[in-house]
């Protein structure tokens, strides 16, 4: 969602926070804004790209030596200049940027108007610089202690940066829920909302914790808690490299990342994975594979993507550990009171690590008893911190706002969770076990054999891409790849679609088949074939238009589908990694044929860090 970047030391300021305004663009946003101390506090800020701030700013004096920045993802206010960051106490002395929402800022607000404050803006984040005015003027203290004495009084998620026309050679930062790293330089810091507006300049980061404050100068970083302890810095080697945030001379960073599958999916398993002698280990869970293995159930929480590699991660682990497994969209979880204990297992799914919903229905559940797990891709995160154990995907950065390596990364890392749980515990042959490793340890190869029916799924999107409606089915594991794809064709091309398990069309979705309307079916050959085929049969009867993902050498489903995209075979229990492919590469080619930017989605945001 909203990104934050800034910077203190002897650089020129505003470039480095502008080129990081750029970097954090893939989160999602709505508008830009800059505020530097030359002379004064100065803040600029458009509603738009930041390439429109940009120009806004052009022959401006905007040389200094401390700058913040932001991107906004409008959550109080509509978009608009006025409501855009940074925004500035009564008296113009002091300048803020803030991620997350403060939830009882009405309860704030009236209490300010009271005492004779005026607002610009429509915003949360004006009244919480009010606030911490206010009990600067009325404590004569430092700003620092006025934003720990506000935030004992704020509920909600925040990140915040203050600069403060009074200590020009000072940003003060606080964090609670929504993720803050330092980059320590040589006489210089910089601060963002994730790495990638960093990397270019340092690889030693401070990931801030909950509750923290910093303090921060060109020479000197401090943290305090908010009860005003000195906490020691942890700094920590950032293992992201620049190439990895670029292009790459694709000509999109979904593109760029789609291709790039056989690799993660490979880092994925590297090191964890040898087939040869018949071996998987999982460090990250070593102490609670017995846990795992002997839990009453394991709940799996999760948003969007993440929670479709949940749903297939349910039919792996029910499968191969005989383990009751549960999937929940954790935005549900927490709300519904849900009954969870010891000898319950939560396992947490999050590309970002910093997922809002997550978080808050991993903290109610660790409150009540239960061990966490976290699966998740950003070294550092809240997610990989506040589980008791867990497992990177390592599937490197991804700048596109619609999920695709991050995906397939999860599935691989929860089928090595699901596998390694069921050979300690004895519910899988070993026989069983090495056919599953050897076809895990082919999957890189099969997924990029499947990368090479780009320009055949191109013209398929072509032919489709005027289509008002797409229906997706598919049944066992393939029922999951269907809302996957259907999913990224909302995310991509803003067309609507739906996908259901294939069995469940007659229930309802039938209704809308007619010969406008396509049907991807994901019908790889597995123990439901025949039954997708007579589901397929049921849809041409009704003249729809079918296009279907079908296993390699398939010779029935072709005779009868209107387009067929054929993947490499694969047991039933890895096919989703493969034949989620198709559907990637569909939704990015209608995508594209519409001319949308789908590296930025309208209304998307990568990192959803509200609730």
């Amino acid at each position: 969602m909203c990104g934050i970047v800034a910077y203190i030391g002897q650089r020129d300021a505003y470039p480095v926070v502008l080129k990081g305004l750029k970097r954090l663009e893939y989160r999602g946003y709505d508008s830009a804004g800059v505020a530097i101390l030359n002379h004064g506090l100065h803040v600029y800020k458009k509603k738009g790209k930041v390439a429109q701030l940009e120009d806004f700013l052009t022959g401006k004096n905007m040389q200094s030596h401390i700058a913040i920045g932001h991107t906004r993802w409008a959550t109080h206010g509509e978009p608009c200049d006025r409501n855009s960051h940074p925004h500035v106490s009564g008296d113009g002395k002091l300048a803020m940027i803030h991620n997350g929402i403060i939830e009882n800022y009405a309860l704030l607000k009236q209490e300010l108007l009271n005492k004779g404050h005026q607002f610009e803006s429509d915003t949360d984040t004006e009244v919480l610089i009010h606030f911490i005015e206010e009990i600067r003027n009325s404590n004569q203290c430092a700003v620092e202690e006025a934003l720990r004495i506000a935030l004992k009084r704020v509920v909600g998620a925040y990140v915040i940066v203050i600069v403060d026309e009074d200590n020009p050679d000072t940003l003060i930062a606080a964090r609670k829920g929504s993720p803050l790293v330092i980059g320590v330089g040589k006489g210089e810091h910089f601060l963002a909302s994730d790495a990638s507006p960093i990397v270019e300049y340092t690889k030693e980061v401070v990931y801030v914790n909950d509750y923290e404050i910093a303090i921060v100068k060109a020479d000197e970083l401090i943290l305090k808690n908010i009860t005003n302890e000195r906490q020691t810095p942890y700094i920590q080697k950032l293992d992201i490299e620049l190439t990895a945030i670029e292009k790459g001379g694709f000509d999109h960073f979904m593109l760029k990342e789609i291709f790039e599958q056989p690799q993660t999916i490979f880092d994925s398993l590297r090191g964890r994975l040898d087939a040869k002698n018949g071996q998987l280990t999982l460090g990250g869970i070593r102490e609670y594979t017995d846990v795992l293995a002997n839990a009453r159930r394991v709940i799996i929480v999760a948003c969007g993507t993440s929670w479709h590699a949940g749903l297939v991660a349910e039919y792996m682990i029910e499968e191969l550990c005989r383990v009751p497994v549960e999937v929940e969209y954790a935005s549900e979880f927490r709300y519904r009171n849900p009954v969870v204990g010891p000898g319950d297992v939560i396992i947490a799914v999050s590309q970002s690590g910093e997922t809002a919903d997550t978080l808050v229905a991993m903290e109610s559940a660790k409150a009540q008893g239960a061990i966490i797990l976290g699966v998740c891709n950003v070294v550092g995160s809240s997610i990989a911190r506040l589980s008791h154990a867990g497992v990177y995907t390592h599937a490197g950065p991804e700048i596109g706002v619609a999920s695709t390596k991050a995906f397939t990364a999860q599935l691989a890392v929860l089928c090595l969770i699901g596998l390694k749980v069921a050979i300690e515990k004895g519910s899988i042959s070993q026989q069983r076990f090495q056919h599953l490793l050897d076809e895990l340890q082919d999957i890189p190869e099969k997924v990029g054999l499947a990368l090479k029916l780009n320009e055949q799924i191109k013209q398929v999107a072509q032919k489709y891409k005027d289509a008002r409606d797409f229906l997706y089915l598919g049944r066992g594991y393939n029922f999951p790849v269907a809302l996957e794809g259907a999913l990224k064709l909302k995310e991509i091309s803003y067309i609507h679609a739906e996908g259901y398990p294939a069995a469940e069309m007659k229930h309802g979705p039938i209704a809308l088949v007619d010969e406008q309307l396509p049907v991807v079916f994901v019908a790889t050959r597995d123990s439901f074939y025949e039954k997708i085929v007579s589901n397929i049969q049921e849809i041409k009867a009704r003249k729809g238009k079918v296009i279907a993902i079908v296993t390699e050498g398939d010779q029935i489903i072709p005779a009868m589908a209107d387009d067929v995209i054929q993947v490499p075979e694969a047991d039933e229990l890895v096919s989703p990694i493969i034949s989620v492919i198709p559907l990637q590469l569909l939704a990015y080619h209608i995508g594209v044929s519409k001319g949308y930017d789908v590296d930025k989605p309208r209304n998307l945001a990568k990192s959803v860090t509200v609730e």
